[in-house]
């Protein structure tokens, strides 16, 4: 199989879909790798590290939607890559569609089989290739927030952590998941004053056990969520729908009560956000203001750390994406069912309900578009 890596053109995406020791698995698997020219260079790979896995270098976009079979990359294609998408061709990459429905209509049109890696399962439950940008996006928030805190952004003006005599600031985590848990380990870490809110008993129960008094932890109700928005420095949206779009649960109503210059920072803002005012922003451009509430929702950041999540997201994918290779799609998640939880399009047919419910697009199960 020909697999093919273009370069990200999203704003400021500095990661790449196939690291240099990927390539080299995939060549020595039979596959040509083929990778556009500086492709991984934001993410500190050279060209010649791909020439020396056994790649082989194209000039430009064109020439590798035009001669792949299967286009591996980091972000949802843009609209000028979806233009050169082909039928029958594997695209394999973040797409999050249910907030997104120009993306998903393109995709249908171009006759493309499209997954996921959002929607990839495991036998734990777990989503594999979006748990690593998680942890990643987690780990970020709060220095993303502290930024966002700081008086010549728009915010409070408050030290995460405080000083002597000084007390620290109070972060509240809504969700806690995988995006969560890191967020409230990195923000404990920093010194605030952390509290993380969710709505699973066994959850809470869990970061309980394993964090003890690092940060505390409530049962997420309308009723102290608004208690703790009127308290928090700084709120972290970590609220995952595996590919849902995401619940509005801070309304601009409740603005009015929260501290002026706390920030918001959506980590859910790929899948339309859990704030009712979040949009996406930029690293070139992240922060807004609404009603004197600051919002950090870049739409890509663990791009600002391109090297660390492009490794560690090239970890999750490469089995998966040899295993495509290796056997073709259909045969890849005959295989294995969890795969096939990434089928999110086929054939100009969408395959993957929690999308279809939220775009109001009628769905082909993954089952049967295996057999069509």
């Amino acid at each position: 199989m020909k697999i093919g890596c273009p370069t990200e053109i999203k704003p400021q995406e500095f990661r790449v879909g196939i690291t240099p020791n990927a390539a080299g698995e995939a060549v020595a698997h039979g596959h040509e790798v083929l990778i556009q020219t500086g492709a991984g260079q934001g993410a500190g790979f050279d060209d010649a590290e791909y020439v020396a896995a056994g790649a082989r270098l194209l000039n430009s976009a064109e020439e590798i939607f035009a001669s792949a079979d299967m286009i591996v990359k980091v972000k949802e294609p843009q609209a000028d890559e979806r233009k050169m998408l082909c039928e029958g061709q594997i695209l394999f990459t973040y797409l999050h569609l249910a907030p997104d429905p120009d993306q998903t209509r393109d995709l249908m049109e171009s006759g493309a089989t499209c997954i996921a890696y959002e929607t990839v399962t495991d036998a734990r439950g777990g989503l594999p290739l979006l748990a690593p940008m998680s942890e990643v996006a987690g780990r970020l928030a709060p220095q993303m927030g502290a930024w966002t805190l700081q008086k010549a952004n728009g915010g409070r003006g408050v030290l995460l952590g405080g000083v002597p005599g000084v007390g620290p600031a109070r972060v509240l985590v809504i969700g806690g998941g995988v995006v969560g848990t890191h967020a409230a380990r990195i923000a404990a870490g920093m010194g605030a004053d952390v509290t993380v809110l969710d709505r699973s008993l066994p959850r809470l129960r869990y970061l309980d056990d394993v964090f003890g008094h690092a940060f505390n932890t409530g049962y997420s109700s309308s009723g102290l969520l608004s208690e703790h928005l009127a308290l928090a420095d700084m709120v972290i949206g970590a609220v995952l729908i595996p590919g849902a779009e995401a619940p509005k649960l801070v309304r601009r109503a409740q603005f009015s009560d929260m501290k002026s210059g706390a920030a918001l920072v959506d980590v859910a803002i790929d899948q339309g956000g859990c704030f009712e005012t979040s949009k996406p922003t930029t690293h070139a451009d992240p922060i807004y203001d609404v009603d004197g509430i600051m919002h950090y929702c870049v739409a890509n950041m663990p791009g600002a750390v391109a090297r660390s999540a492009t490794l560690a997201l090239g970890n999750a994918t490469m089995p998966f994406m040899l295993a495509l290779a290796d056997k073709g799609w259909k045969q890849a998640c005959a295989d294995d069912p969890h795969l096939l939880n990434g089928l999110n399009v086929h054939a100009g047919k969408l395959t993957c309900y929690a999308v279809g419910r939220a775009l109001g697009i009628d769905v082909l199960s993954p089952q049967l578009a295996l057999k069509s």
